[in-house]
Formats: C-alpha cells, sequence, structure tokens
C-alpha cells in the first residue's frame, strides 16, 4: 500500500532537517495525508477510465464496468467482454484497447503486479509495456499503492507548481528542472512529492 502518515512524516521531518524552506513550508501547511490505493489490476484499469474525464464520470463508468464485469472487474472478465458491453459501460474504443492490453499482459503472466522490479526505473518501464500506462501513471501507481519512497513525478503540474510555491521560485519549474531539483532529496522524493500536492493550494504558502 502507499506511504503511511508515519512514513510521510519521517520523511519530510530527514528533509526539512537539511533544507530551511521545505522546513519553512512545513511549519506553515502541516503535514500531508496519505495518499493510498491498493494495488493491483483494478487500480490500473481505474487509472485507464478516470483519463481524460472527470472524477464524476469516471466513478460512474467505474460502476457501470462493475455491474457488468463484477467486482473489481477481473482481468478475465475484461477479455471475455464484447466490444458492445464495453462501450455501453462508457468505455470509448481507445480505452477498451488499453484496458484489453492490461488484461492480456496479467492474464498471460507477462505482467506481475506482485513481483514488480524492485529498481524503481525497471519497475516503470515494466507497467509502462501497458498501452495508455504512460510514466505519470506508472510512477503514481508505484507511489499510491506500493508506497516506494523516492517516487518523484517530475511532469505532474501539481508536483511542479507547488514545488515553485515552497522553494519561492517565482516561476513553475519545467520537468527537468523539477527532476534535477529534487535530486539532492533522494531517497524521500516520495513523501516530498505528497507535501507539493499539499502544498499547490494551500493558502498557507
Amino acid at each position: 500500500m502507499g506511504l503511511s502518515a508515519e512514513a510521510i512524516r519521517s520523511g519530510l521531518d530527514q528533509l526539512a532537517a537539511r533544507e530551511a524552506a521545505i522546513a519553512g513550508a512545513l511549519g506553515r501547511a502541516g503535514y500531508p495525508s496519505p495518499r493510498i490505493r491498493a494495488p493491483g489490476a483494478a487500480t490500473l484499469l481505474r487509472t485507464i477510465v478516470g483519463q481524460q474525464v472527470s472524477v464524476a464520470a469516471a466513478n460512474a463508468v467505474w460502476a457501470r464496468l462493475e455491474a457488468q464485469l463484477g467486482v473489481g472487474c477481473p482481468m478475465a472478465a475484461v477479455l471475455a467482454a464484447r466490444e458492445e458491453e464495453l462501450r455501453v459501460c462508457g468505455l470509448s474504443r481507445q480505452k477498451q484497447a488499453y484496458a484489453r492490453s492490461l488484461a492480456e499482459l496479467i492474464t498471460s503472466g507477462a505482467l506481475d503486479l506482485a513481483a514488480l522490479p524492485e529498481d524503481d526505473e525497471e519497475a516503470i518501464a515494466a507497467l509502462t509495456q501497458i498501452k495508455g500506462i504512460g510514466r505519470w501513471s506508472a510512477e503514481i501507481y508505484l507511489l499510491f499503492a506500493e508506497g516506494r519512497a523516492d517516487i518523484w513525478p517530475a511532469g505532474d503540474l501539481a508536483v511542479q507548481v507547488g514545488l515553485a510555491k515552497l522553494l519561492a521560485l517565482g516561476q513553475r519549474p519545467s520537468e527537468a528542472q523539477t527532476r534535477a531539483l529534487a535530486e539532492p532529496w533522494r531517497p524521500h522524493r516520495g513523501a516530498l512529492a505528497i507535501f507539493t500536492w499539499h502544498c499547490y493550494n494551500n493558502a498557507a504558502l
């Protein structure tokens, strides 16, 4: 599961001891709440379902999929479903292709979510075999579902904005700058990522 409140607090405390700007922002904004998702194929399928739609729309599609396929949308049921059945549930043709890619990799054993590589970059590479799962989605899965402590989704807009606020940069850093700025904060970048989301719309900052 994702990083616990204790793990987040510990990581941020260690960073705050080394970085005055992080300590100051933490003092004003407080500690963030954990962001935890269940590990497994259902979470990745929900990620696919939620792409480019509102949270409410994604929840409605998921509810219809579970009604059609069963609780948790088992991968075998995804593969067995006809295109029309999935379309009626709200999945576009493109998202159906993504869902089938996930289901095929899982059911064939080509992707074992319970045994992803320990190396984060190798794990990202394994997850991005799935059509529709890019680097950002893979990073979010590893952070929220597996609780990997050093995941840093540098391409995330809110991470960039939050980092600009807590470091008082004046403008949002690019993805490359966001990645470079965080290098000294290994191996606690996961806690910091969660803190940047906390900072994104925080009035205290």
